[in-house]
């Protein structure tokens, strides 16, 4: 089917986005690639010969139209990958209402608007893949926030694969460990943190845009048909493998 190499990329200029984009460009897909800062946006989607629409990952009507204009204009898709994210690390005393809203609108209720788009605009088949996090499964210290949001993204995930695997549409996430990209960079470039978050990898680095795209690039390919309600962990061994005490 024509639509089969047809995506959709939110959160596109980010590092995790780009580097998607530029992965699935070079396999010859067709792209509209979303996010909120217009001049960012067209530079990439210039450089990659990609479509993009602009739209704001906490408003709901602007993500359900980027998707509906992506199907509009290359007359369905088969893949959607909600890139959009923010990092919060504080504990729960210290985290404001406005502050715990803002992460839930920017994680989890752009991954909602994704998931009903698609469950309406995505009749033949398709795969959606949701980025979570390695700490919406391992209890990490200040994370209270952004693993609420995280796990959130994973049990939507669950429920949506069930809802329409009758109609072959796919539900996967991605969930990372600590990952080197802009939104991070505060803390992998702070050295006495860095040290210890690293610590915890037990593959002993952290991981780079590309592991996490290439995760992505998986799922949503249409050779992958049989996976569907899956959470990948991308994370060196973050979540599930005691990280290393020594060198």
């Amino acid at each position: 089917m024509p639509e089969q190499n047809a995506y959709v990329i939110l959160g596109a200029y980010g590092g995790i986005g780009a580097e998607l984009a530029r992965r699935l460009a070079a396999k010859g897909a067709r792209l509209m690639l979303v996010g909120r800062d217009e001049p960012r946006l067209a530079a990439l989607a210039a450089d990659l010969g990609a479509t993009y629409a602009v739209a704001d990952a906490t408003n709901s009507a602007q993500v359900e139209a980027s998707i509906a204009q992506a199907v509009e204009t290359f007359g369905g898709i088969y893949g959607i990958a909600n890139c959009f994210g923010s990092l919060l690390l504080k504990p729960a005393h210290l985290t404001t209402d406005e502050e715990f809203e803002s992460t839930l609108a920017i994680n989890l209720k752009s991954a909602f608007a994704v998931a009903r788009a698609a469950g309406r605009l995505i009749k033949t088949g398709g795969s959606v893949v949701f980025v979570s996090s390695a700490a919406a499964r391992l209890g990490m210290a200040n994370h209270e926030a952004i693993a609420a949001a995280k796990a959130g993204i994973q049990g939507l995930a669950l429920a949506a694969a069930a809802s329409y695997a009758p109609r072959n549409l796919r539900f996967n996430c991605v969930a990372p460990g600590l990952t080197q990209t802009p939104l991070t960079a505060r803390i992998t470039g702070n050295e006495t943190v860095a040290k210890g978050s690293l610590a915890l990898h037990a593959l002993g680095r952290f991981g780079e845009a590309a592991d996490v795209a290439s995760a992505i690039e998986f799922l949503l390919d249409p050779r992958q048909h049989w996976i569907t309600g899956q959470i990948l962990g991308v994370d060196g061994g973050l979540a599930t493998v005691r990280g290393r005490s020594g060198g």
